[in-house]
């Protein structure tokens, strides 16, 4: 028959068994095949079975995943929450540097400025000092012109009065002179 007879080499293969076992009676052989069936049954609830179990593991292991997952970002987010507490600290450490070095750049300029402002007084004060020695120089050489001014008027008036005192003996030896000059013509006359 070919294909269609179980107890050929081509019908076995065909039906797809090994060949070892001859095919029974068809009573007998609606029985195995009840009993395969009840077997298959078995294996797919023991199958079956095995897979809500494998479930209930799988979800076991996942709320225990879930909740290890959950330990883990906890631990994460307390590291997270450490390490931003210490950037803020050193944040604020920054700043409390900050502010202390501006306020000592703050407090080096204030002294710089009390420093110029004093050298800027005591240069006032010297040159007050050099204006008072220089007006008092000044003042000294007014005195000393003045009363040279002064001097100088009587230098010139005595110089005056000696030159019309000199003017006047050149007068009276002048007339004095014409008198001998005549005294001498009248002389000759004679």
């Amino acid at each position: 028959m070919g294909k269609g007879d179980k107890k050929t080499k081509k019908g076995k293969r065909a039906a797809g068994s090994t060949g070892k076992t001859r095919p029974a009676k068809r009573a007998s052989a609606k029985k195995a095949a009840a009993k395969k069936a009840v077997k298959k049954a078995a294996k797919k609830t023991t199958a079956k079975k095995a897979v809500k179990k494998a479930a209930k593991k799988t979800t076991a292991k996942k709320t225990t995943a879930k909740k290890t997952t959950a330990k883990k970002a906890a631990k994460k987010s307390t590291a997270k929450k450490a390490t931003a507490k210490k950037a803020a600290k050193k944040s604020t450490a920054k700043k409390a540097s900050a502010k202390r070095a501006t306020a000592r750049r703050v407090t080096a300029k204030k002294a710089s400025a009390k420093k110029a402002s004093a050298k800027k007084a005591t240069a006032k004060k010297a040159a007050k000092k050099t204006t008072a020695k220089k007006a008092v120089k000044k003042a000294a050489k007014k005195t000393t012109a003045k009363k040279a001014a002064k001097k100088a008027p009587a230098k010139k008036a005595a110089k005056k009065t000696t030159a019309k005192k000199a003017v006047k003996k050149a007068a009276k030896k002048a007339p004095a002179r014409k008198a001998t000059a005549r005294k001498t013509a009248r002389k000759g006359r004679k």
